[in-house]
């Protein structure tokens, strides 16, 4: 396939596995989908942004070209042969507005998507990356190799050999909030997933410079409303306590109300990401469009 024709076979390939009501659910009585259609992005293998993120976030932080080759050390290719897919599944409206509501634990739908939907996301990597192989283009998943591990960032605390944010944002996807999270065109209220392949493919235009571009409070000096949304202070002027907001969403507290109320283990929380002018759109784009105005993004 040339590059045109395999970014659109692979966007095309990732929507029509989304679309599907079998691979995209969230495991309750009605079989309900998981995420709405998905974002899809490109970033080359060699973009400097990668280099940056080992430099800043820390040295076990993987390129494109490292997670490759653990994953075919027979190979000889160079960071100019790959080219990172990522995408954002945007949650749905019943999900976020479930979790509007919510002020403590995270909704029933909402815990849904962070435990089944997750598995959808699971299975769109594998899927994505046995498709590519079928047609002779290796390819890994970073989050779904063996050799992923959470690590301890000198600078910011909790981190990982590979983000799938950090990838969404050197694919043109979005630019990271006061929280942490990634600002899409869609919103925050997303999940993300990525796959490393040997093939070039033009690059998704960055139509930003600054990594929080898309956040009002950083773009405009405004909102701050995550701060509140927060139900045990993880957010503030100053950014995110990565540490006391895992400690609250991974803790006993949140794990035994989804147990006792909705029948099922999990974990998350995701308050900040709803009730926010940045849950479903772009807030700081929306600002400069006329109203009833759709953009080619819609």
């Amino acid at each position: 396939m040339v590059n045109d024709s395999l970014s659109d076979w692979l966007t095309t390939l990732i929507e029509d596995f989304m679309a599907d009501a079998s691979n995209n659910n969230l495991q309750n009585h009605t079989g309900e989908k998981a995420f709405e259609p998905p974002l899809v992005g490109f970033a080359a293998g060699a973009d400097p942004l990668f280099a940056d993120y080992k430099e800043h976030v820390g040295p076990f932080h993987w390129t494109p070209l490292e997670i490759f080759r653990i994953s075919f050390p027979e190979s000889r290719i160079e960071a100019e042969a790959l080219t990172v897919i990522s995408w954002i599944l945007p949650q749905t409206p019943q999900t976020r507005a479930d979790n509007r509501k919510e002020k403590q634990f995270p909704a029933e739908r909402w815990a849904r998507a962070r435990v089944f939907g997750e598995k959808v996301n699971e299975r769109l990597r594998d899927h994505v990356v046995r498709r590519l192989e079928e047609n002779g283009i290796p390819a890994i998943a970073p989050m779904r190799s063996p050799a992923w591990s959470r690590e301890i960032s000198p600078q910011y605390g909790f981190a990982s050999k590979w983000s799938e944010r950090h990838a969404a944002y050197a694919a043109g996807l979005g630019t990271f909030g006061l929280c942490d999270g990634l600002i899409t065109e869609k919103g925050k209220a997303m999940r993300t997933g990525s796959v490393v392949a040997r093939c070039h493919i033009e690059p998704t235009p960055r139509r930003y410079t600054d990594h929080h571009a898309n956040c009002l409070f950083y773009a405009k000096g405004t909102c701050g409303k995550c701060i509140d949304r927060c139900p045990v202070g993880a957010i503030s002027e100053n950014g995110h306590d990565k540490e006391r907001c895992k400690a609250y969403m991974r803790g006993e507290e949140v794990r035994r109300h989804i147990r006792d109320q909705y029948g099922f283990e999990g974990k998350g929380c995701g308050l900040c990401q709803t009730k926010v002018p940045c849950e479903a759109v772009n807030p700081v784009r929306a600002l400069r469009e006329p109203p009833n105005r759709k953009s080619n993004h819609e």
